[in-house]
């Protein structure tokens, strides 16, 4: 749910400069007490994400890509539960990984102790959360979110082309999710607050932002990422508590090979959830 005084109702007179675009309500349950976003009807341009980001951050108002995906599901059909959404600063994103991963990790992932009821399945113990990376962020974490989006609505042939800005009451990008109830990873989570709290200690640890939702998907930027295969490795353990679907359902299905081609030194991270 939205946790800030929410300023999408006083949109018209806000000064903002937007293109035509709709308030959304619709959720799950039905219209909600107030709009969760704002989204524009058509797609976004080079420079637009970073221009709203510096219009809306005086209102407490985050942006984001949407997109609306192969079967054109946009932000009224995403199934919005902010009714089942608490807030990310109520979890501890040490708990909340170290519960997916005794829940969803396996052998091929952790390895299972001699005296587990069910060796051939019980996960290792929880390696606890990857230390920030030895190495400096190069830049500005915001620069490198606003470049990514540069390069998403610049591609007219990605399977994001398309993809439209939206308005969000929210202080931190970590919190969009939470912020509008999304069920993406419903499969997975629930309550995607909970999920913010992990990205939250991302924010903090790697300098990620919040760049595109979509029905199922999310696409973030990382400021800093891992630069050794030491640390590519201990922060695949939180991906895979995070995402399981990442490394399940993706070859080639290996914890290690993922942490050397999607972790280290990549500066772009993105989860599906089944």
């Amino acid at each position: 749910m939205a946790t800030l005084p929410n300023p999408l109702p006083s949109l018209a007179s806000s000064g903002l400069d937007l293109p035509p675009g709709s308030l959304v309500d619709a959720t799950l349950d039905g219209p909600w007490h107030e709009p969760l976003l704002w989204y524009a009807d058509g797609p976004a341009a080079p420079g637009d994400w970073a221009a709203l980001r510096a219009a809306g951050r005086r209102l407490g108002l985050l942006p984001v890509l949407v997109n609306g995906g192969s079967r054109d599901q946009w932000p009224e059909a995403w199934d919005l539960c902010p009714d089942a959404t608490s807030y990310a600063g109520d979890h501890d994103a040490q708990e909340v990984l170290a519960g997916y991963w005794t829940q969803f990790a396996d052998d091929e992932v952790g390895g299972a102790p001699e005296d587990a009821p069910d060796p051939e399945r019980a996960p290792g113990p929880w390696p606890g959360l990857a230390p920030a990376p030895v190495q400096e962020a190069p830049g500005d974490p915001d620069a490198a979110a606003a470049e990514l989006a540069d390069i998403i609505t610049a591609d007219p042939d990605s399977w994001l082309a398309g993809a439209r800005l939206a308005l969000v009451p929210a202080r931190r990008t970590a919190d969009i999710p939470a912020a509008i109830g999304w069920s993406g990873p419903m499969n997975h989570e629930n309550d995607v607050a909970r999920l913010s709290a992990v990205l939250r200690s991302w924010e903090d640890r790697y300098d990620l932002r919040v760049v595109v939702l979509g029905f199922d998907t999310m696409i973030v930027s990382v400021g800093r990422p891992p630069t050794t295969l030491e640390e590519a490795r201990a922060l695949a353990a939180e991906h895979y508590a995070f995402c399981p679907d990442n490394i399940d359902q993706s070859p080639p299905y290996d914890l290690d090979v993922y942490a050397e081609k999607h972790l280290l030194d990549q500066e772009v991270w993105s989860f599906w959830w089944d």
